[in-house]
């Protein structure tokens, strides 16, 4: 499921600045999206079934807060890290097991990142963890049954 095109000629000439699609049963965000919507500051696509973001998302300039949780995803989209003002993302209870953390201390505007309750690799959230540059939220980290085997 997406988002009806009814939605889009209904708002045709509204400036949304905000945008709460959460729970609803979405698989995908159509490209057009940020063309119409392309003020928006804040997104909210949490609770829903998506597992990527189109790359046209890059094209909401304006984009501060992003909450793409309790999703599908297995890996943050690419096209979070080419959101210019994003500063807030949300993106806890997903699949997420590897982040490219570089790219991530890159990302301009980026203040804090929740990755609560997600089954990340140990090598990631270690990694994660000596990051200063911005907040990031974690779940502690489980230690895999090999790892407290003692010789």
């Amino acid at each position: 499921m997406q988002v009806p095109d009814a939605v889009y000629h209904l708002m045709r000439h509204t400036a949304l600045k905000g945008c709460n699609l959460s729970s609803n049963v979405i698989t995908k965000i159509p490209p057009k999206f940020a063309v119409k919507f392309s003020l928006i500051t804040n997104l909210n696509l949490s609770h829903n079934q998506m597992s990527k973001l189109p790359e046209e998302l890059a094209d909401l300039a304006e984009l501060e807060r992003l909450d793409i949780s309790h999703n599908a995803y297995i890996a943050l989209p690419h096209v979070v890290y080419k959101m210019p003002k994003l500063s807030h993302l949300h993106a806890q209870n997903n699949h997420i097991v590897d982040v490219e953390v570089e790219r991530l201390q890159e990302t301009p505007s980026l203040q804090e990142v929740d990755l609560t309750d997600n089954p990340l690799s140990p090598r990631c959230h270690d990694a994660l963890q000596t990051v200063t540059s911005l907040r990031i939220h974690l779940s502690p980290r489980q230690l895999e049954d090999w790892e407290d085997l003692t010789v």
